[in-house]
């Protein structure tokens, strides 16, 4: 469709969103009354931009602590919810997810509009390798598995003995496609080698993935789809934005994630000012729905970083991109020595390397006034045959990648493979403990000498 004629579209739809919400719910009638601001002052992209003040998921916890247990911001009957969902309360506040009927409706619509634009079709089997449980991402895409009319497998994942489990059955129904997260697919690929299979005789075709950083980073990506010889494609917001497909690759335009701009609208916008940044620049996005009507976001801020284009791609589609997918939230940016870091960096960096492992800790802590960096980095079985001489190469190796990628000195230290435990979730790989520096720096001295 032509971006500007659509525009027009999103900015009808989101009067439409704000009236609705205005008038369904104390949470925003207070913010913008408080702001100054009232739906029928959307006339334009810009007039909502600059006059609709943003939420933040901090105003979510007191909107539910205020109004348990879903918020003031319930714009629907609780007898009207068709699903409960919710965060895993790691922050020890879980935010619940109330989703109406028309709401989940509107979610299945939209993901397997998404991918059918992957090259997902009707009859394919999805194999859903995810956490079924309050975690959003496997029934989303199991809710649009179910609505593109493909066969869907729940497989899920998380229990003891599941990645062997999963193995077996993926080398016995050859799915088309596959879901889950990036760490998950690659800890399946070695557990297939451990059961004397290969990831590639599974015979995926298309591949898709959520939860974390990974499916647009060059070296996680090359990775996953040299070892299922599969199409690789990121998608995935939050949560709260279900249907968090709303930024999502298409298969002509594989790298990266489009900005489905009529399912959610994006913005992405300066981190301080929260103004939308010109194309060619980093921001955070801020989404918006355009159908929800239970828990309707609207400027949630994703506290997430991307960098956004607005290029013709090639699959004809006219929607901003993420040309590098999301980088990781801005809570999980660390700054050494003035250089503000990101993990899914350091995660690219290593993933080129032929002899890595495919898991490592970063370790980040104070040695007297100088802030430090660490990374223990898994090498691989044959590598580590090969003795000494071998294992300190590659360790010089990781040091030099990992400066050229991000102009610092940083302690290597090479581990055995299988020192970390693989994730069928999220990877959680940042160590920001004083005493583990120390006994490890202490460690890596010592052996130097």
């Amino acid at each position: 469709m032509d971006a500007g004629e659509r525009d027009e579209a999103i900015v009808q739809r989101l009067r439409e969103v704000c009236d609705y919400a205005y008038s369904s719910c104390a949470f925003y009638r207070v913010k913008w009354d408080d702001a100054s601001f009232h739906p029928s002052q959307v006339r334009s992209l810009e007039d909502f931009e600059r006059r609709c003040p943003v939420v933040t998921k901090a105003d979510l916890r007191a909107a539910q602590h205020r109004a348990p247990p879903f918020g003031d911001y319930l714009c629907i009957p609780e007898s009207e919810i068709f699903h409960i969902h919710g965060t895993s309360g790691t922050t020890g506040h879980p935010t619940a997810f109330a989703i109406g009927r028309d709401d989940w409706q509107s979610m299945a619509n939209a993901h397997a509009r998404v991918m059918w634009g992957m090259g997902i079709r009707p009859g394919d089997i999805v194999f859903v390798a995810a956490i079924l449980s309050l975690y959003m991402g496997s029934w989303g895409a199991l809710a649009g598995a179910e609505r593109l009319g493909a066969k869907a497998f729940p497989f899920g994942a998380g229990a003891p003995g599941m990645s062997s489990r999963a193995v077996q059955w993926l080398n016995m129904m050859r799915p088309q496609a596959f879901y889950g997260t990036p760490s998950y697919a690659l800890y399946l690929a070695e557990t297939a080698t451990k059961e004397g299979l290969s990831a590639a005789d599974f015979g995926v075709e298309r591949m898709f993935f959520s939860g974390e950083p990974g499916a647009s980073v060059p070296g996680v990506r090359n990775r996953i789809k040299e070892a299922y010889k599969a199409e690789v494609f990121d998608c995935g917001s939050m949560a709260e934005m279900s249907p968090f497909m709303n930024v999502a690759a298409s298969a002509e335009s594989s790298m990266g994630m489009l900005c489905w701009q009529d399912v959610c609208y994006t913005e992405v916008c300066d981190p301080a000012t929260f103004e939308r940044v010109p194309y060619g620049q980093r921001g955070t996005p801020v989404y918006t729905h355009l159908e929800r009507t239970s828990q309707p976001m609207i400027r949630l801020i994703s506290g997430d970083l991307a960098l956004w284009t607005n290029e013709k791609t090639p699959c004809g589609r006219t929607y901003p991109r993420l040309p590098q997918g999301i980088f990781g939230r801005i809570d999980d940016m660390f700054t050494i020595r003035g250089e503000n870091v990101y993990p899914s960096e350091i995660d690219a960096a290593l993933s080129k390397l032929d002899d890595y492992g495919g898991e490592h800790r970063i370790v980040i802590s104070r040695d007297g006034h100088m802030d430090e960096l660490l990374l223990r980095v898994e090498a691989t079985p044959d590598l580590t045959a090969k003795g000494a001489q071998a294992l300190e190469a590659f360790r010089s190796q990781v040091a030099a990648s990992v400066h050229t990628m991000l102009g610092l000195r940083t302690m290597i230290e090479v581990v055995e493979p299988g020192t970390y435990p693989r994730t069928d979730f999220k990877a959680r790989r940042v160590i920001d403990d004083r005493e583990v520096f120390r006994q490890m720096a202490q460690r890596l001295t010592s052996s130097t000498a």
